[in-house]
């Protein structure tokens, strides 16, 4: 019996070893280096002369921690996480009002998925315009009274407003992904509670605090990890839409860009771009304790 169970583990593992070792590979060994080069001074010199890194301890830390762009970027991030609520919950909505078996609820669906899969650049020229003096948007808001002709501005070029207008683009790229994710977890609730509460009188709004919103919650808890998760570690939206730049007046320069420009921009610091990841890192662990504390199952769990 005990030799069948060690063949048993062995063929488990034989199956698994490929993935694992491609793992290794292009995931664990690039994580535990890069948390090694945080570590020591490494940059584009040393990459052409063939010199290994130098180790310097927590200098590069120090560096980041007291780097003016980096506080800008870090505090950028957790603005950008305003989206995070509004996104989950806009996108369970949605999913609970096309969980119905409706005519042409499939092409809504469908619909709402489409900025998924929308290439980031072809997003970005589609926005642009809207956002800009003459665009959409200022034509809507003029239409409806909110100001005159005098008052519209281009919303990507305002220090005010900018960061806000690409997180609207965030949100209208990821609202279809995480309505998806919602949408298989509420197919996963059988339909027979929700009958039964119907046949005990239970009002919509009651079934959906009452049955919904407790057996969703491992769904909740995964759509809020990785919109959080996402919102740290936004680059695509900023690159694209400011060019690396972060602006106008560093009011999109985000944490995961400042790591952008010091290791693959003009500094090629390999040490100094690894360390401030590694801080980035440590945030985005801390904000996930906090949504597993938040969503936990068992509320008097300590």
């Amino acid at each position: 019996m005990k030799r069948q169970a060690w063949t048993t583990t062995l063929a488990a593992y034989a199956f698994l070893a490929p993935a694992l070792v491609l793992m290794g590979l292009f995931t664990f060994y690039p994580v535990l280096y890069g948390a090694y080069l945080g570590f020591t001074e490494y940059t584009a010199a040393n990459l052409g002369s063939g010199e290994p890194p130098r180790w310097v301890g927590g200098q590069n830390f120090a560096l980041v921690l007291r780097d003016p762009l980096f506080q800008i970027g870090i505090l950028n991030s957790l603005k950008y996480l305003v989206v995070v609520p509004i996104l989950q919950i806009a996108s369970l909505a949605v999913a609970v009002l096309v969980n119905r078996k409706l005519p042409f609820m499939a092409f809504f669906r469908a619909g709402y998925y489409i900025p998924v899969i929308t290439s980031i650049s072809l997003a970005a020229v589609m926005w642009e315009w809207i956002f800009q003096k003459d665009g959409l948007l200022n034509w809507a808001l003029r239409l409806i009274g909110f100001f005159n002709q005098g008052g519209q501005f281009n919303w990507l070029l305002n220090e005010h407003t900018a960061l806000w207008a690409i997180m609207l683009v965030t949100f209208w790229r990821g609202f279809g992904y995480y309505m998806v994710l919602y949408l298989a977890g509420l197919q996963a609730i059988p339909g027979e509670l929700e009958e039964a509460a119907i046949l005990d009188g239970a009002s919509p709004w009651q079934r959906f605090w009452r049955i919904i919103v407790p057996l969703m919650r491992p769904t909740i808890l995964l759509c809020s990890l990785l919109s959080t998760i996402a919102a740290i570690r936004v680059l695509e939206e900023i690159l694209v839409f400011t060019g690396g730049t972060g602006g106008p007046l560093n009011s999109t320069y985000t944490a995961l860009l400042y790591v952008y420009n010091k290791s693959l921009g003009l500094d090629f610091n390999y040490g100094v771009a690894s360390a401030a990841g590694l801080l980035i890192a440590l945030v985005g662990f801390g904000l996930s304790y906090l949504n597993f504390r938040i969503t936990r199952e068992d509320r008097g769990e300590r």
